[in-house]
């Protein structure tokens, strides 16, 4: 508007409205920091998105809100009501009745009290009897007319809202006229669909017609049926929910209530709507209880709000194959928790998003796994914190510094000498020409002119790294400190030796090669067997695969070896205590390696004294060093072995 002036200054009303509700790489962290504390990479996603971030507004607390509402809908009051209230208004009825024939002393009078004293004790089939019975009390036919017009009332006011006026008009027959032609109709557009029809016209032209009995204005005919679906198989509970003689009464006064005609629409109906939504919760009753008899509608409701949370907690859960936060339906969420539930489950999917859009998470078939941008972060917080334990003090230099063809410029250079493969340093040589023979062109080069650039020759390494994967590392508190310390040196690696070899070989009853994202999400092998033979096997593949590399295998365990490979068919053999064929296998690996010059220096968790045997026998037999670091020096004493094998010259 003109003459309007504003003034933009910082936000002072609280958070800024404009942030993100969430710390993308703080969750990530968070993560990281129950990987390494040895829990499970996908629990720890999980419960990320269980939790939330900060620990709230998580899917937890939104599933533990709807079982709280569950609860209270069960607590809500007695489904017989319907029935309760028709018996009251009978006896109320049958008592003003009697009062009236009392006062009257014709045979007409005594025939109809003969009539009302061998009434059926059932309500329904006493209500169906007193269909055609002339009522001498004006008030007691009043009172039996409103048994009728009320469960009515209640039956089609729960199924269709919009139709709560014209229900309470149902004694005139042009309201009734008006239902069963709304029915019918309703029912001929609900077959035409199940047959795949189009109906977008037929949907509009119902729509039009009848409308008014629908406040929802769904958009198409799905959203009608959406709608209705969920009443009728509340409905359907709500009668499954009775005992069999209270489903019976109920059934009896709703054919009484309805009509043929009404009850007939009504029946297709709930079938048309049972074949387009089977997967609504229809067959399970509910133990609904409580002091306040609740009418046909009131039950019905509480019933279908029962069914509403059930369906939301399955949502919420999250167990079957696949599921992702989109599977929640956030309108259902707002309509039975809230709005700001709703928002909860918004954010929650924003940041999943974000996650995944920004390359942290990304989704196989198992749910959400660290991708390997954040599996770089995870390492590198792995080194970290493996690096802030190292004491101070030289950790020895990675580099060999030779005059060789291959390597990286060091900066300097020297005289050529006879079967030297570095580059010429053009300009040094051109140099000592100059002021060899002096300046003039053109410049004459002697041998003694050459010069050329030096160059450092890297030494490269091939690690196998061999992690014990067995069920014990878990219960002695050992998964943890295992994962970090392989994180860490995998990192180490790529970032600060990225010409060394890594090969990640995890082992339990067999063994397997792991990569970085394989060993963050690893479970524990609950099966029996340490295979330290097989694990060598591979690790010994590995080398090969690099035959101009320093060989190093490096093996954290905390027992002894229990299984071994069968020879003849390939199979992994346990045995506790240990065989001899499988000590005797193990070794002819260690000898293996030992031979191709592999340094092997073994980490040992624990204190069996077997497993101490056996190590330090391994270690003397191979050269190799044996250590038994605590848990929390395992990564240091791993990475400074690493830095301080490399150190040597081969």
């Amino acid at each position: 508007m003109a003459g309007n002036r504003f003034r933009y200054g910082q936000w002072r009303g609280g958070p800024d409205p404009l942030a993100p509700p969430y710390d993308v790489r703080g969750a990530v962290d968070a993560v990281g920091a129950e990987v390494l504390a040895g829990g499970s990479l996908r629990e720890a996603l999980r419960e990320l998105l269980r939790q939330g971030p900060q620990r709230r507004g998580g899917l937890d607390d939104l599933a533990a809100r709807a079982r709280r509402l569950r609860r209270e809908a069960l607590r809500r009051g007695d489904l017989d009501g319907a029935v309760t209230r028709a018996r009251a208004l009978l006896d109320q009825a049958l008592a003003a009745e009697r009062d009236e024939l009392r006062g009257r002393d014709d045979d007409a009078a005594r025939f109809a009290e003969a009539v009302l004293d061998n009434l059926p004790r059932s309500t329904a089939r006493a209500v169906q009897e007193l269909t055609g019975y002339r009522w001498a009390s004006d008030e007691a036919r009043r009172t039996y007319q409103r048994i009728l017009d009320g469960l009515r009332d209640d039956v089609l006011g729960q199924r269709f809202a919009g139709l709560r006026d014209a229900v309470r008009a149902s004694a005139d027959p042009g309201a009734q006229q008006r239902l069963a032609e709304m029915m019918r109709d309703l029912n001929d557009l609900l077959g035409r669909h199940a047959r795949s029809e189009d109906t977008t016209d037929a949907f509009a032209e119902f729509m039009r017609r009848h409308g008014e009995f629908f406040p929802e204005q769904p958009a198409d005919v799905d959203e009608l049926v959406d709608v209705l679906a969920r009443r009728s198989a509340a409905g359907e509970r709500l009668m499954r929910s009775l005992s069999d003689r209270q489903r019976e009464e109920l059934a009896g006064l709703m054919r009484q209530s309805l009509g043929d005609r009404l009850a007939a629409e009504l029946s297709a109906l709930d079938a048309n709507l049972r074949a387009l939504r089977p997967d609504l919760h229809r067959g399970r009753g509910e133990r609904v209880r409580g002091d306040r008899p609740l009418g046909y509608g009131e039950a019905a409701g509480a019933l279908g709000e029962i069914a509403e949370l059930d369906e939301l907690l399955d949502q919420l859960d999250q167990e079957h194959p696949g599921a992702t936060l989109d599977d929640v339906d956030v309108d259902a969420v707002a309509r039975t928790l809230g709005r700001d539930a709703a928002d909860d489950v918004r954010r929650l999917r924003e940041l999943e998003r974000e996650l995944r859009r920004q390359g942290w998470v990304s989704r196989d078939a198992d749910g959400l796994t660290l991708s390997p941008k954040a599996l770089r972060r995870l390492g590198g917080t792995a080194l970290r914190r493996v690096f802030a334990d190292l004491t101070a003090g030289p950790r020895g230099q990675h580099d060999l510094r030779s005059a060789g063809a291959a390597g990286e410029v060091s900066g300097g250079s020297r005289l050529w000498e006879y079967g030297d493969e570095q580059p010429l340093d053009v300009v040094r040589t051109l140099t000592r020409a100059v002021r060899r023979a002096g300046a003039g062109v053109p410049v004459r080069l002697a041998v003694e002119d050459f010069e050329v650039v030096e160059t450092e020759r890297r030494a490269s390494a091939a690690v196998a790294l061999c992690v014990d994967l067995s069920y014990s590392m878990v219960s002695q508190g050992r998964w943890g400190p295992m994962k970090q310390t392989a994180l860490a040196l995998a990192h180490l690696m790529a970032t600060r030796f990225p010409q060394d070899a890594l090969q990640i070989v995890g082992f339990g009853l067999e063994a397997l090669p792991l990569t970085q994202q394989e060993l963050a999400a690893v479970e524990p092998d609950m099966r029996q067997g340490t295979n330290l033979q097989h694990a060598l096997r591979l690790a010994a593949r590995h080398l090969r695969r690099h035959p101009g590399a320093e060989p190093v295998v490096l093996v954290v365990t905390d027992g002894e070896p229990t299984a071994h490979l069968d020879p003849d068919d390939g199979e992994a053999l346990f045995h506790w205590p240990p065989l001899p064929e499988t000590i005797e296998a193990t070794v002819r690996e260690v000898d293996r390696l030992t031979r191709r010059g592999a340094t092997l220096n073994l980490f040992m968790l624990g204190d069996d004294p077997g497993l101490r045997r056996f190590v330090d026998a391994v270690a003397r037999r191979s050269n190799g060093r044996m250590f038994t670091p605590d848990l929390d020096d395992l990564g240091e004493y791993v990475v400074s072995d690493y830095l301080r094998t490399r150190q040597r010259p081969r």
